[in-house]
């Protein structure tokens, strides 16, 4: 299991069409070994540029990033990451091709490719697809074969950028509880990206709520609800409310005008 990771007064600066901007400012937080983080705010906050930068993708201007005792300076088999994009997949391999091929790019014995592919394929769901190519596969199915390649290369953290915010809502609520039960099974730590609130309480452990001008956290909020979480219970809505109250501050400050939001990386 991966040691805490620590993002320790990360600020991040990149030039835009408008120039300098500043994206993060003064992030600090940690996450435990199996947690499952979500990261809320709305668009152009900075939580995608986090993300990166936690990847390896990103340079920080100060602060940096420790997984157990090391620090993030490239990206690494550590620390893998399913984009929100539905092609991830190698289109000139089969669903099992895809995380075989991985699996002897990482050095894993021949004799234990297939049977490690198979049993992560089973676990997302996609039994009865290995041979199939990802133009045969829907959007939801395509997003169960990325998660599923990831997780056979058993990553520290598993980094997850809006990876069903492209699904019809029926498909994102199923995979929002498959990931649920495959992460308790695996017990990967997962650091989740999402701009809707009700995903970020049933998936989190905690909630970082991100604002922007620059990207901030504005409130870390822990989610003490049991799982499977249902939307509709008391506490659930609860949460629901001192998470939006967080967002609308956000969007109108604290003495009720609205504030613009500054455009730039997400």
């Amino acid at each position: 299991m991966a040691g805490r990771m620590k993002v320790e007064h990360l600020w991040v600066r990149f030039t835009g069409e408008h120039g300098e901007v500043q994206a993060l400012e003064d992030i600090d937080f940690s996450v435990e070994p199996g947690e499952f983080i979500t990261v809320l705010g709305p668009s152009g906050c900075g939580k995608s540029t986090l993300i990166r930068s936690i990847a390896g993708f990103q340079k920080p201007e100060k602060g940096r990033i420790l997984v157990g005792e090391r620090e993030v300076s490239d990206p690494g088999p550590d620390r893998l990451m399913v984009f929100q994009e539905f092609d991830q997949l190698f289109p000139w391999r089969t669903v099992l091709g895809n995380l075989t091929y991985a699996l002897k790019v990482k050095g894993v014995a021949k004799a234990e490719r297939e049977e490690t592919a198979r049993r992560f394929i089973r676990m997302v769901g996609l039994e009865g697809f290995e041979k199939a190519f990802p133009h045969q596969l829907s959007g939801g199915m395509k997003q169960r074969g990325a998660i599923a390649r990831s997780l056979a290369l058993n990553p520290e953290i598993l980094l997850m950028d809006e990876p069903f915010g492209s699904l019809d809502a029926q498909t994102r609520a199923i995979l929002q509880a498959e990931l649920v039960r495959i992460w308790q099974d695996v017990g990967s730590t997962i650091i989740f990206i999402t701009h809707n609130i009700q995903e970020a309480i049933l998936l989190g452990d905690r909630v970082i709520v991100m604002g922007t001008r620059p990207g901030t956290i504005k409130k870390i909020v822990p989610v003490p609800l049991p799982r499977p979480r249902l939307p509709e219970t008391p506490e659930f809505m609860a949460l629901w409310h001192e998470l939006y109250s967080q967002l609308e501050v956000h969007r109108f400050g604290e003495n009720g005008k609205v504030e613009s939001l500054v455009s730039g990386k997400d």
